[in-house]
């Protein structure tokens, strides 16, 4: 025990010790207040709903009970070939020419600048990453279907080179870092032209992947975008089959993403790296990449807190450069959440007494860690998005010329919401845990010790996020 506590006062340290920020949130909306009930009662209360969930899972359940939960599924209908091949399609690639359309025109005066007005910033910070992204983890993965750049390489001559195996995930973990980067580094919320130039870059870079690898190898293997809403789809309760549209046990995908038999029931999110065994988690980038979208949710939190920006000016006073603070802090703060995840693989080994390779258990516990990444995102943005909702819809109705920008103040009850997100993210991820455990031992006290240190870094996080939530939001320093 004494082991354990001291692991999580080290994960909290090095959290807080890294610096994020984000830029959209920051350049879009004002300053937030901070949430009324006090933070020691966040902390406590995270903590202990953690710890005591995984204590009911252990004694409450037992193998058989927790494999008919996840097994059980209800067809519910069946999707329109239509819908899928036509008018989803046809819905992504006027969102990319609207971005592109309004985001330079803004550059020539020809569209609003302003970000609050802009259709390019609103679709894509309010309507795309905050709405959008909600969706794949309450209803399902629709990107497949939507995904602008998977239409137009589609439609391109394919070169059909094999795609290397030994990349495995790393592409994605690379261009998922860079882009949570670049969304740091430069003002994409701000520049409307800024922000239509990033998303052509990325979409020839992703385009040309897909036409030299293929669409199906790259989109399900090197893809970050594509990748992190497979992830994110994994999570929700509606999956589509070969049998239709199925209701399902929340996180049922994220446990059957860890089989060796690459089962496809995990929703509209299905990825063809599923065919291989392991799915997406089978090796090491798989898991590194589950680590970077967690921690990639917390940056966007803590370095809009008045914490951060004291570490920050502190750092920055000798004469460091504002970006090259982030950059490190940026870097440390991963390396950080790459190495305390490696040692609770090390110590479930080792608590659980058994053979099963540290790899091993890193690549099964890794899909738990995408409840997580889900429950914080929406505390995160539920807000944001309902507060810009305005306007997006005058920018929607009228894009050339939308009305002044009237926010959506929210009530006060918002703050128990994204309480409630974070800690429902974090008891779905001790589920899986759970689950995961039982399939992977065949003894029932193996497969409990076995999630100790996991349990652990989950208790670590839930304090960690509780708190960035609960803080006053102010802009970020020296971007």
């Amino acid at each position: 025990m004494t082991r354990v506590r001291r692991l999580v006062s080290i994960v909290v340290a090095l959290v807080l010790a890294t610096g994020t920020v984000s830029a959209h949130g920051a350049a879009l909306r004002e300053s937030a207040g901070s949430l009324s009930i006090p933070t020691w009662l966040f902390l406590a209360t995270g903590g202990g709903v953690v710890g005591a969930s995984f204590l009911l899972a252990t004694f409450a359940t037992d193998r058989t009970f927790v494999r008919r939960s996840h097994d059980h599924a209800r067809v519910l209908a069946a999707v329109p070939r239509v819908l899928r091949a036509v008018v989803a399609p046809l819905v992504g690639l006027l969102g990319l020419l609207a971005v592109l359309a309004f985001g330079f025109g803004a550059a020539v005066d020809v569209a609003p600048a302003d970000p609050q007005q802009n259709l390019a910033i609103l679709l894509v910070w309010v309507g795309w990453w905050a709405g959008y992204v909600m969706s794949l983890y309450l209803v399902g993965n629709t990107w497949p279907a939507l995904d602008p750049f998977r239409t137009i390489a589609r439609a391109l001559p394919s070169l059909d080179r094999e795609y290397p195996g030994h990349w495995g995930a790393w592409p994605a973990v690379v261009g998922l870092l860079a882009l949570v980067f670049v969304e740091v580094a430069l003002p994409l919320a701000e520049d409307p032209g800024l922000l239509a130039a990033a998303v052509a870059g990325y979409g020839a870079l992703t385009v040309t992947g897909a036409v030299t690898f293929g669409v199906d190898d790259w989109f399900a293997t090197a893809d970050p975008v594509a990748r992190a809403f497979d992830h994110y789809g994994r999570v929700a309760p509606l999956a589509r089959t070969d049998d239709g549209v199925v209701l399902r046990m929340p996180g049922a995908g994220l446990v059957d993403a860890t089989g060796e038999t690459g089962r496809r029931a995990d929703g509209p999110s299905a990825s063809d790296a599923d065919a291989t065994a392991g799915g997406p988690f089978a090796d090491a980038g798989g898991v590194a990449f589950v680590v970077a979208l967690v921690f990639a949710t917390t940056y966007d939190g803590f370095v809009a807190t008045p914490a951060w920006r004291s570490i920050a000016e502190a750092v920055h006073a000798p004469g460091v450069p504002g970006v090259l603070v982030y950059a490190i802090a940026y870097a440390l703060g991963y390396l950080a959440f790459v190495a305390v995840y490696r040692w609770a693989a090390r110590s479930g080994r080792r608590t659980g007494d058994t053979f099963v390779a540290v790899d091993e258990l890193a690549r099964r516990f890794a899909p738990p860690l995408l409840a997580i990444a889900a429950g914080y995102h929406l505390a995160h943005y539920l807000g944001f998005f309902v507060s810009l909702s305005l306007p997006l819809a005058s920018a929607l109705a009228a894009p050339t010329a939308p009305p002044a920008p009237q926010l959506f103040v929210l009530p006060s009850f918002f703050g128990g919401i994204a309480i409630t997100a974070i800690l429902v993210g974090h008891l779905l991820a001790v589920w899986v845990a759970h689950a995961i455990g039982f399939e992977l031992f065949p003894e029932r006290l193996q497969a409990v010790r076995a999630q100790y240190a996991f349990v652990a870094v989950m208790i670590a996080y839930t304090t960690l996020s509780l708190w960035i939530v609960s803080q006053p939001t102010v802009t970020p320093p020296f971007l």
